[in-house]
């Protein structure tokens, strides 16, 4: 059947089948790039989420999965190419889950972040004529990344193991690695030689279905900023064999290494974060300069993993506060205190509140370690904390926070609403819950002043923005 469709690309004929059955061979014009990365087509006006393709592309694909609302499906080829489409330079692409979205130009890459960004802000938080800036972009969208994690599995034959990402779309499959752009190239030779090194010495790695075997990630972090490197192995429970061997090996090939930490998970859960923690060599943590302060960094630790839009990203923050002497912050989800820390010079007092008791002793020794005497850090959840200790947060009148993805927990936004705080600035990863959370903030009284995004994370479809909400 022949049908036009009109998707603001101008008009296109299509052919195009009524039904949409899973294995059907269908053609469509790609009309947009759907929040998670995904392209959307159609079928005789039926929403199809695609894994390829660029708005204004002619695809053909195949249905794979049929849903009531939208279909999926696979792009098998693409018959009309966009002028946005970008040659990837990553030998990886095909097969990484994460580098989507760098086959599109840079500069497009904003256009549709600020887009998701809006659209979050239209359509979750029904929140019309805000002001959204121009997405800060990055100088150079590669090799930015401060920390990567690199999953060990286990295959047959005579691999027997690899050790590197996972393939697009899939949690149980792993591909090697040999060379990653968002890393620095000295990280990705690290992760060579840590998988000839497992081989050649028989380190049995971790199976992930039958959960036996030992070694089960390498995580890499770097001070962009200081040039200190950690390598942080996490296996399952016991020693690493010839531990002594290992670090010499490491450390003579690699001298920019400052730390090396063993972090232990026997647990069934395929995370790389340990219960339990063995310095092996050095410290146990690295540094970080943002904005002038230092900031120390354990293997645990939560820190925005592009650190030089990091500093764009509280330069920000703190503009949109306008904080004065007079002003007591509450710095809430506070991690390792980097935000509040960078604005405490121009507050009178700062109260930071996170949930994750490692990140909060961090806060403390960084403050220390810049000689801040003016803020104060506690553990705990926000909302218990404002239920059970009040005079926690007693004469706070501004906040900044920076909670999780899944944004704020109701009862502790509906505490810091009660709080009636004059300014409240708010940090977010994820436009869909920042949107949900605004909407509560507005009908509560606050203006949404201004939505400033930053791209944290190029060549992906992630987008960091910040808020000013006054009274």
């Amino acid at each position: 059947m022949r049908r036009k469709f009109r998707y603001g690309f101008g008009e296109r004929e299509l052919f195009v089948r009524i039904n949409d059955k899973v294995g059907d061979i269908f053609e469509t014009v790609i009309k947009d790039l759907a929040y998670d990365g995904k392209a959307v087509g159609d079928i005789e006006g039926k929403i199809v989420f695609l894994n390829g393709g660029l708005p204004g592309e002619r695809v053909k694909a195949k249905i794979v999965r049929k849903k009531r609302q939208y279909s999926i499906g696979k792009v098998l080829e693409i018959l009309e190419k966009s002028e946005d489409r970008s040659e990837t330079t990553c030998p990886h692409f095909d097969n990484c889950g994460g580098c989507t979205w760098q086959d599109l130009k840079y500069d497009k890459q904003l256009h549709f972040k600020r887009k998701q960004a809006v659209d979050c802000i239209e359509r979750i938080g029904l929140l019309k004529d805000v002001e959204v800036a121009e997405v800060i972009g990055v100088e150079d969208p590669y090799y930015y990344r401060n920390k990567m994690e690199f999953s060990f599995n286990t295959v047959d034959g005579d691999e027997k193991f690899r050790l590197g990402l996972h393939k697009r779309g899939r949690f149980d499959e792993i591909f090697d690695i040999h060379e990653c752009l968002l890393q620095s190239p000295g990280s990705n030779e690290m992760v060579c030689w840590f998988r000839d090194y497992v081989r050649d010495n028989g380190l049995p790695v971790y199976d992930v279905f039958e959960h036996t075997g030992f070694v089960r990630f390498l995580m890499i972090r770097e001070g962009k900023n200081t040039d200190q490197v950690m390598l942080n192995i996490i296996t399952a429970d016991g020693d690493i064999p010839d531990v002594e061997k290992l670090v010499e090996s490491a450390v003579d090939r690699f001298p920019q290494i400052t730390t090396i930490v063993q972090n232990i998970n026997d647990q069934k859960s395929n995370v790389a974060k340990g219960e339990r923690e063995n310095i092996l060599y050095g410290p146990g943590y690295i540094e970080e300069t943002i904005l002038g302060y230092t900031f120390r960094i354990y293997a645990n630790s939560f820190f925005q993993t592009n650190s030089v839009q990091a500093g764009i990203l509280y330069s920000k923050a703190i503009e949109l506060l306008k904080p004065s002497q007079d002003d007591r912050l509450l710095d809430l989800y506070c991690g390792a205190g980097t935000i509040g820390i960078c604005a405490s010079g121009q507050v009178g007092g700062i109260v930071g509140i996170e949930s994750e008791p490692s990140s909060v002793q961090a806060a403390r020794e960084n403050a220390e370690l810049n000689g801040i005497d003016n803020a104060v850090f506690h553990a705990g959840k926000a909302e218990k904390i404002f239920r059970e200790e009040p005079e926690i947060i007693s004469g706070v009148n501004c906040a900044i926070v920076d909670p999780p993805r899944a944004g704020f927990h109701p009862k502790a936004l509906k505490k810091l609403i009660e709080l009636d705080l004059g300014r409240v600035v708010y940090v977010s990863c994820n436009p869909a819950t920042f949107s949900r959370d605004a909407a509560k903030l507005v009908e509560a009284g606050y203006r949404l002043e201004k939505v400033v995004p930053v791209d944290m994370f190029p060549h992906t479809m992630h987008i960091e923005v910040i808020a000013g909400f006054t009274k």
